[in-house]
């Protein structure tokens, strides 16, 4: 087994790449050793600016012998081929979410690594966060009594208004539910175990859309996906949530609360890694707000997360038949909204182990000899 930081090569310099790159260069268990992009000039902009040794295409970044761990920031339309290419590289690969744009390939891509003794891991690591991990923390030590139910909201006008770039996020593998939906699903997961069944409905407000702000103000472009979903969730283990996923609302906003027979506990938002983390029961005139212990760092923590699972061989969190169950799931609400059934969920991840709350990312844990 190798020993000392794991190498690690960023694929895809864009807006998202810039989180990855402050944290992961800064993380002294990981070796940032290039960054690749289609547009090359861009992948060496962003190696330079965080001092990052090499960049290129990603031909040439898999060709790079120490890079151990490859991290997917390219566009969900690209996730299964770039990942794909560095397993077949040799790498282990670490995705943003989506893991791929259907379960099939996910499946084949889980599948491939395993042949060839290579992890897979996925976003979000949101779940990991203080924040998230806290909640996680006060649900199995029974704070709410047994988890009876959840209730989900994210809604926003879209992304159209401030993205230079949204049409992405309007295509197969985006919309609010495949875009913003995995944060929530994997939480909900991480709370409340594996999902069985779900049924929705969902709808597309207009079929096209305007760029609001950047150079391209004013182009107005196609919308492939529903903007407006609506999940019923049914819970292996008897719970079950209703979950809104929406681009289209004129009244932005999130919500996240698990009711238990006890008390009900108000979630962080799933896309940050802090609090608030706040509880109510019956008998208490107001929310009480319950302190939150672990990492704030912020995006790549699971990949750290991965990178020290390499080096210990225990398993790592926010895994690929994590991410394949919550793909599953988002692929099965969007089929019954089609279809207007239950749809069954084939696959059931292991039990998430919590991180322990002294876990911090700016340790050095990995000695070099």
């Amino acid at each position: 087994m190798s020993k000392g930081p794991v190498g690690v090569a960023v694929v895809g310099a864009g807006n998202i790449s810039s989180a990855y790159l402050e944290n992961l260069t800064r993380f002294p268990d990981l070796a940032v050793l290039a960054v690749a992009d289609l547009d090359e000039a861009r992948a060496a902009a962003a190696a330079a600016e965080y001092g990052v040794p090499a960049s290129g295409s990603l031909a040439q970044v898999l060709a790079i012998p120490e890079v151990e761990l490859v991290v997917n920031l390219t566009i969900p339309a690209a996730h299964a081929e770039v990942a794909a290419a560095a397993v077949r590289a040799g790498k282990h690969i670490y995705g943003e979410k989506p893991i791929t744009l259907d379960p099939a390939s996910a499946k084949a891509l889980l599948a491939e690594a395993a042949d060839r003794g290579l992890r897979v891991g996925n976003a979000p690591d949101t779940f990991l966060g203080a924040g998230l991990q806290s909640a996680l923390r006060a649900v199995e030590s029974g704070r709410i009594g047994t988890p009876i139910a959840a209730t989900t909201s994210f809604r926003n006008p879209g992304p159209d208004r401030w993205h230079p770039n949204p049409e992405f996020l309007f295509a197969k593998g985006a919309g609010p539910l495949f875009d913003m939906g995995p944060y929530y699903l994997t939480s909900l997961v991480a709370l409340l175990g594996p999902v069985s069944s779900v049924a929705a409905t969902a709808r597309k407000a207009r079929e096209t859309r305007v760029i609001g702000s950047g150079p391209k103000a004013g182009t107005s472009f196609p919308v492939e996906v529903p903007t407006h979903v609506t999940a019923l969730i049914q819970f292996a283990g008897g719970t079950g949530a209703v979950s809104t996923f929406s681009f289209d609302s004129p009244d932005p906003g999130i919500a996240f609360e698990v009711t238990g027979t006890e008390a009900t506990l108000s979630v962080p938002d799933p896309n940050r890694f802090d609090g608030p983390l706040r509880i109510r029961s019956a008998s208490d005139s107001d929310w009480r707000e319950l302190p939150i212990e672990g990492t704030e760092a912020g995006r790549g923590i699971g990949v750290l997360d991965m990178a020290r699972a390499l080096r210990t061989g225990s398993p790592h969190r926010a895994s690929g038949a994590l991410a394949l169950h919550v793909l599953d799931v988002l692929s099965a609400i969007n089929d019954s909204a089609e279809r207007g059934s239950f749809v069954a969920i084939g696959t059931l991840p292991q039990k998430l182990e919590p991180l322990p709350a002294s876990w911090d990312p700016f340790e050095a844990t990995l000695a070099n000899s």
